[in-house]
């Protein structure tokens, strides 16, 4: 009652809509600028789909409207539950045509730095849509050295960097394609050490799928026997109905190919960590069994 100062509570309702518009609009407008927009979690993003499926993905074709905007989306199983856990990777890559936009899955901080520095530069202005775990902030094995850094560029395919040598090659017989974060799940088992007949390659860009990269990878693998897409989200979702077909009209009908994910689901991860754990370590089991 006796205070000299006015005061007023404001209720500000948290809406990706609004917020993920007005960073359309500036990116279209400042045209020099990279904008990008980070969701606290990759769900976030379902609350601005308006702003998605109107502007960002169909813009191009109705208006002869791009940008550069970046759309930084944590994802990635962590044990958090399904409200923390999907950027619903499937859905962008099932509205993904025409060259409309770019989607990355950047499993090391030069890949992320050198992806950022290719988005600024590149002539063709596109939306990129990044798929951001947040368990890799903190993963030594996904950090890299400054030289990396100064250096190199961006690659879309990475290959196997434990079976470099010939002999190695030779060896494989199963190939592994994978995107993003199960990756490390795969290369940190402990089975991974008895499983020398195994090649895994990360897809970096999952769209536009880039073929041309991962043909001569595969190559280098003359004996292979299945090549497999494994991923931790459910069968009906992540990027497996996506890359399947595009990885078939790759390889040989003779050779067969494979997938390991969880089972289809209606909601995207366990709310339950036993339960996470054990759907982590039978899908890193049956990738390299």
């Amino acid at each position: 009652a006796d205070g000299k100062a006015s005061f007023e509570v404001l209720n500000s309702p948290l809406s990706e809509y609004t917020c993920l518009g007005f960073e359309y609009g500036y990116a279209v407008t400042v045209t020099e600028a990279l904008v990008l927009w980070e969701a606290q979690f990759g769900d976030f993003v379902n609350g601005a789909e308006i702003v998605v499926d109107q502007f960002i993905i169909a813009g191009l074709a109705k208006w002869r409207q791009t940008s550069r905007l970046t759309l930084l989306l944590p994802h990635g199983y962590e044990g958090q539950g399904p409200e923390h856990s999907s950027a619903r990777l499937e859905r962008f890559l099932a509205l993904g045509a025409e060259g409309n936009i770019r989607v990355a899955y950047p499993t090391t901080a030069a890949q992320y730095f050198h992806l950022l520095r290719r988005q600024g530069l590149h002539e063709e202005e596109r939306p990129l849509v990044v798929m951001t775990p947040k368990s890799l902030l903190r993963l030594p094995e996904a950090a890299s050295r400054p030289s990396e850094l100064a250096g190199g560029s961006w690659s879309p395919i990475l290959d196997d960097p434990d079976r470099q040598t010939d002999a190695a090659a030779a060896a494989v017989r199963h190939v592994i394609l994978c995107s993003g974060k199960v990756y490390y799940d795969l290369v940190l088992s402990e089975l991974r050490a008895a499983a020398e007949h195994v090649a895994i390659i990360r897809a970096e860009l999952l769209y536009p799928f880039p073929t041309d990269a991962l043909v001569p990878v595969l190559s280098r693998y003359p004996a292979t026997e299945m090549v497999s897409w494994v991923q931790e989200e459910p069968r009906n979702m992540g990027a497996r109905k996506f890359v399947l077909p595009k990885i078939r009209s790759i390889v040989p009908h003779t050779t067969p190919l494979g997938d390991v994910s969880r089972p289809e689901r209606s909601r995207p991860a366990e709310g339950y960590p036993a339960a996470h754990a054990a759907e982590q370590a039978r899908i890193v089991r049956d990738a390299l069994g």
